[in-house]
């Protein structure tokens, strides 16, 4: 059986025609991940010995990056004993996924396509998770779509999702046409590798776009309750959208160290703020960011986009964490 060692000098077996990540997690080894598809990019890791083969299409690679050795560990397996640069999250302690039933307690409309979704759990229910994950909801027929969760803790039993629709989305006619309040639903989660790591004393980015604030309030959230010890040095929050009237939440009020920068793209005659890409405006800021720390959701161009520019000013590229928004094709 072939070995998988990992940067930090840690070693465990590679299961024969088994993805990297999953070999990974039978060992107890955690590692970042989101789709598990091959289409974002958050499970990227580098081979420096040893060749790997593919399982599935690997999209969320440019083909720069595969030349370079990068490979996506949930789509593969190793064909030989390989040594790879990946960030190991063993010693973090994640919530592992369960399936939960729940209900739906409210949705109300926050912009013209978007809807927030509060789900109630069992009152029994120990729901833990990390502020930025994401969840598994099981709607009608089986139909099966990841979401983000928007609020920081469990502390009255109900998750909050963002929700956005898509054209002809199977799911998202469930969720604009038909959903009502106590419609039983089941969940899966806590899901992925997008939360905060140490950012005490730093300065902290967010990069959103669209629905992708929604983990961005929940990480933001977290923050906002951790001691003064614990909490960044600057936290500075760009929020892209295409319209103004898509910036469905209010982020005015935030204390001293919190910078706001809402950004449209497609800005109308009354817009007087920020345009363009989001990476863009942070970049004619000025900023510094040799020392910065980056959370970056919503589309993969976004995300792709935000990671090159920003990494070519100066950010170290293990400081980039992101969770891309990829579709199902038929969501």
């Amino acid at each position: 059986m072939n070995t998988i060692t990992l940067s930090t000098g840690k070693i465990f077996p590679a299961i024969d025609h088994t993805a990297i990540l999953d070999s990974a997690a039978a060992a107890g080894v955690v590692l970042p991940y989101s789709c598990k598809t091959g289409r974002c990019s958050s499970c990227k890791c580098k081979v420096t010995q040893g060749t790997t083969t593919l399982l599935h299409p690997e999209t969320g690679l440019t083909e720069q990056e595969k030349s370079e050795g990068w490979i996506l560990s949930c789509v593969r397996a190793a064909a030989t004993d390989l040594v790879i640069e990946v960030e190991d999250l063993s010693d973090t302690v994640i919530p592992k996924a369960k399936t939960w039933p729940c209900r739906v307690s409210e949705i109300t409309r926050l912009a013209p396509d978007v809807l927030k979704v509060m789900l109630r759990m069992p009152p029994a229910a120990d729901f833990q998770f990390l502020p930025g994950q994401y969840l598994d909801v099981i709607g009608p027929g089986g139909v099966r779509r990841s979401y983000s969760l928007a609020n920081a803790d469990f502390n009255d039993k109900q998750l909050e999702l963002h929700i956005r629709a898509v054209d002809g989305g199977e799911m998202s006619q469930y969720w604009f046409s038909q959903a009502k309040q106590n419609d039983l639903l089941r969940l899966n989660g806590p899901l992925g590798t997008f939360f905060l790591r140490d950012i005490a004393g730093k300065t902290v980015y967010f990069l959103a776009t669209g629905t992708g604030i929604a983990p961005i309030k929940s990480m933001l959230d977290a923050i906002l309750g951790m001691p003064a010890a614990s909490q960044p040095q600057k936290l500075i929050v760009l929020w892209g959208c295409r319209y103004s009237h898509d910036l469905y939440l209010q982020m005015q009020t935030l204390p001293d160290f919190c910078t706001y920068i809402p950004v449209v793209s497609r800005p109308d005659d009354d817009w007087s703020g920020a345009t363009g890409h989001i990476q863009n405006v942070l970049l004619a800021t000025g900023p510094g960011l040799s020392h910065a720390v980056v959370y970056a959701c919503g589309s993969n161009a976004m995300i792709n986009g935000a990671k090159d520019s920003l990494i070519r000013a100066g950010l170290p590229a293990a400081n980039f964490y992101s969770d891309a928004f990829v579709s199902s094709g038929n969501d």
